[in-house]
């Protein structure tokens, strides 16, 4: 049975603090032996034995991932997918690695945008006709400025040995307080602020701003929106905030996986109603593509998008979702609302 360097080093302490407390004409010495063993412990080495620093690569090939053919990531040597628990029992520290990780994913994702697909990024408050809204980039994180310390206005006139002498416990304060600091976060990092985007600072901000200055202003006659999982719960806002352009101009929404709330989001029963006859929501399902699946809330018809896995559920349901708006747009050209039935969305296997 392995033991870690916390279970030998703090035993004996324990037995030591314990024999202090039943007192005895030795307790000071003990006390004193005490704190000499305390002092000569290694608090860093110690704590870095538990947590390697917090320092990634900022490449993939760093990483020693890679993205195949088939647009899976995989490392490159074992070939198999990403692993969260990298270091068993450092939860944050692997937490840190998915997200620096992911940082550089989503760069890669944005060049294959612009590369592959040929779209332009786009800068908010810049415009362009077809829109991929980026809801989850609220903030930006820079390092907190450091606060300079002010000098009291009198202290010139203070002797020169009384200054040494402050200055001396002011050290000797800030090296204990350190030496403690290490003790209970070993990885320190810098610390960090939030600056939030203007207008932009929630997801539900950003879809309303998006909405005001570029869909509302654009010439199309004709807007579909697909919103996966918090999307759909932005969407649901945008209606709130907006239900009468939305309305107008809006013909129909796909939802994959939303997790919106009709009930919690306190949509009135005029969205309700025009969400059941303009919305539809693939969800995570094992059963069949376009397969009807029960809600307990009367907002939207739901059906299976033919995966379980909730990432997956816009890729797999993009053949309804496109014939889903095909029908919407023929309906509108002829006044006509499309009849959201599990026959009229139900897409062969063939076909796929």
């Amino acid at each position: 049975m392995s033991i870690s360097l916390s279970s030998l080093i703090f035993l004996p302490i324990w037995i030591s603090t314990a024999q202090i407390q039943q007192g005895g004409p030795d307790e000071k010495e003990k006390t004193t032996a005490l704190k000499d063993l305390l002092s000569r412990i290694n608090l860093d080495e110690l704590m870095r034995k538990d947590e390697p620093p917090l320092d990634f690569p900022d490449t993939l090939e760093g990483f020693e991932y890679a993205f195949n053919e088939k647009g899976q990531l995989r490392h490159i040597k074992t070939g198999e997918p990403f692993v969260f628990n990298y270091r068993e029992d450092l939860h944050r520290w692997n937490q840190k690695r998915y997200e620096a990780l992911g940082e550089i994913i989503t760069k890669y994702v944005y060049e294959l945008l612009e590369k592959e697909c040929h779209l332009q990024k786009v800068s908010i408050p810049e415009g362009y006709g077809v829109i991929v809204l980026n809801p989850n980039e609220n903030y930006i994180e820079v390092e907190k400025p450091k606060m300079r310390k002010q000098s009291s206005a009198d202290g010139t006139d203070e002797p020169a040995e009384k200054r040494e002498r402050k200055d001396r416990v002011s050290k000797e304060t800030k090296k204990r307080r350190d030496f403690y600091e290490k003790y209970r976060n070993p990885q320190k990092e810098k610390e960090m602020m939030q600056l939030f985007i203007r207008e932009n600072g929630s997801p539900e901000e950003h879809a309303v701003y998006v909405w005001d200055h570029f869909i509302a202003q654009s010439a199309a006659e004709s807007v579909f929106f697909v919103a996966h999982s918090y999307g759909g719960l932005a969407f649901v806002e945008l209606m709130i905030q907006r239900e009468a352009d939305v309305k107008s101009k809006v013909t129909a929404v796909a939802l994959t996986d939303s997790v919106h709330n009709v009930w919690h989001q306190e949509a009135g029963k005029t969205i309700r109603e025009w969400m059941r006859e303009n919305c539809c929501n693939w969800v995570s399902s094992s059963e069949p593509l376009d397969t009807s699946v029960e809600s307990m809330l009367p907002d939207c018809p739901r059906v299976s998008a033919g995966t379980d896995r909730h990432e997956l559920t816009s890729w797999k349901s993009f053949p309804s979702i496109f014939k889903f708006f095909a029908e919407a747009s023929q309906a509108k050209s002829s006044s006509q609302k499309p009849t959201l039935t599990r026959r009229s969305h139900r897409i062969k296997h063939e076909e796929l």
